[in-house]
């Protein structure tokens, strides 16, 4: 087999030489060094390459080019190479473009113009590229077969975990003919539905969340009994607990019910989050995050369901849903929230089958054509109207309020009022869902007047609700069940009862010491997805601070 390939595109001669001079000299005993003078004759030596079955591991593209810039090139050559990683070529007064390439084409570095010395400047972030490339090679994909029912709750919620955790799969309807064969094949009939059909042929019936988790090669089981930090719900806050747990030593393991990313990983764009300026998704974000927590050393367990949590000696005991426990110094609770039900008959009995909690994103190919409708007036409803209008032909947000100014960013509002085909209504409710087997028709009222409207998809982001029923009496909650920390567990002066330390809680530290909250499920939080992530951060010293006691 040949070897793989480098290539470089640069205009400017000079450039062009210096940096395939640089490669060959680290690079040339296992990589094939290619360089071109421009994007279009680039896609015409990628096209011969691919042709010929080579593998292209890295290209690094000069973003100020004739013809077609290095962003275009780059989404161009991703068609040819999706896997091959990708570096920009930037002069410093072009860092607007190093983060635009970051937005559309998921490039995973960009390199500064000149670079000298190579071994500081270039070299390292190549073998960061290299490395990369060899964890994903251009093998290929091996899918997970699906066999389900449209209209079932349980195969919504495996497509749905399967897509979180970015695990590669095909959907088989049951419905339909290959369906019905792959369900014969593997020995089960509808009543096992979901079925899962693994890579290597294994069949797993009506599978539980850890079952599957196992079955993809997903992580389930912590590689020790005793950490420096647990980090409980991978969501914004979570994720940013474990990238600076574990970048700063501690021993740390992040453990997520579902899938990491929470609330914000079902997002469809996030428009005001730092440092992209053109969104980005919550998929992409959390994805980026989980690969950061563990590039550092942090273990990230799916699917394991945590039911307790109590203080022993200095330990702090994590117990899971099978009984088994792990422990360690200290705890941060970044659980985040679940989307309030909405008290509407028919509901229930409906979920998952047109109703569903969260944008579904799982379900856009499904609203091609359809009229869609959303309850709620938060961001989570916007940025869902807006991702659904590009495959729904109406999408209707239905609002309790007088309006959406209360509750959603003024950018995200004038974003909907630019599309066509979002509409809003005002004082209206959802009274009743109807359907035989999949939701059918809503009964909506609006200042009183009832009215029954035909559609096939509800989707619902209402307030949120804690997930905090698993902790015990010793974590102090508010009335509404989110966790207090620090000021807010001092009542009358006083610390909480039970408080064994001769100082005051520290600001994100819970009624337990050393158990520290960050995130939506903190009580008076500001419910955005940067200061989660803040949070996550600031919990971590506050950890610090707490073993340097002990």
């Amino acid at each position: 087999m040949s070897q793989p390939i480098l290539m470089t595109v640069d205009d400017d001669p000079a450039v062009s030489r210096s940096v395939a001079r640089d490669l060959r000299r680290r690079y040339g005993k296992d990589y094939r060094v290619i360089r071109a003078d421009s994007g279009p004759d680039a896609l015409d030596a990628l096209r011969e390459i691919k042709l010929r079955g080579d593998a292209v591991a890295a290209i690094l593209a000069d973003y100020r080019m004739p013809q077609m810039d290095g962003i275009a090139f780059l989404e161009k050559a991703m068609d040819l190479f999706p896997h091959a990683r990708r570096a920009l070529l930037t002069a410093y007064a072009d860092t607007d473009a190093a983060i635009q390439a970051i937005n559309v084409v998921d490039v995973d570095h960009y390199l500064l113009k000149p670079w000298d010395p190579p071994e500081e400047k270039l070299y390292p972030v190549i073998d960061a590229l290299v490395e990369t490339w060899k964890a994903v090679g251009d093998k290929p994909v091996e899918e997970v077969k699906l066999l389900g029912h449209k209209y079932s709750s349980p195969s919504f919620h495996m497509r749905d975990f399967l897509a979180r955790n970015a695990v590669p799969y095909r959907w088989y309807s049951v419905d339909e003919d290959e369906g019905k064969r792959l369900l014969q094949a593997a020995e089960a009939t509808e009543a096992d539905i979901p079925v899962v059909v693994t890579p290597d042929g294994t069949v797993l019936k009506n599978p539980s969340g850890s079952e599957i988790a196992d079955a993809v090669g997903l992580s389930t089981r912590p590689a020790q009994e005793f950490y420096d930090l647990v980090v409980i719900g991978g969501g914004p806050a979570g994720l940013g607990a474990a990238v600076y747990g574990a970048s700063e030593g501690l021993r740390t393991v992040l453990v997520e019910k579902k899938a990491t990313g929470g609330q914000a990983g079902t997002s469809s764009r996030i428009e005001n989050y730092l440092g992209f300026p053109d969104g980005v998704s919550g998929a992409q974000l959390t994805d980026r995050a989980r690969r950061q927590a563990q590039k550092f050393g942090a273990e990230v367990l799916t699917a394991r369901d945590v039911v307790g949590l109590e203080a022993r000696g200095s330990s702090r005991v994590i117990t899971f849903g099978d009984g088994s426990e792990i422990a360690a110094h200290s705890v941060i609770l970044a659980s985040g929230v679940n989307y309030r039900a909405l008290d509407a008959e028919g509901v229930a009995e409906l979920t998952g089958r047109g109703v569903y909690y969260g944008s579904a994103a799982t379900e856009a190919p499904e609203c091609k054509g359809e009229h869609v409708y959303i309850v709620g007036g938060a961001n989570s409803a916007g940025q869902a109207a807006v991702f659904f209008a590009k495959h729904a032909s109406d999408v209707t947000i239905l609002v309790r309020g007088a309006s959406l100014e209360a509750s959603m960013s003024h950018y995200l509002i004038e974003q909907i009022a630019g599309i066509g085909n979002i509409h809003v209504r005002t004082h209206t409710t959802v009274k009743q869902v109807h359907g035989d087997g999949h939701l059918e028709r809503l009964t909506l009222c609006e200042n009183g007047v009832t009215e029954t409207v035909e559609t096939g998809h509800l989707f619902i982001f209402i307030g949120a609700a804690p997930r905090t029923d698993w902790l015990g009496d010793a974590i102090h909650r508010d009335e509404h069940g989110f966790v207090c920390t620090g000021p807010d567990l001092r009542s009358a002066g006083q610390r909480p009862a039970g408080w064994p330390l001769d100082r005051d809680p520290y600001y994100l530290e819970s009624s337990i010491p050393g158990v520290f909250v960050a995130g939506d499920v903190r009580s008076q939080s500001v419910k955005r997805v940067a200061s989660a992530v803040g949070e996550g951060a600031m919990a971590v010293t506050l950890v610090h601070r707490y073993l340097e006691e002990q």
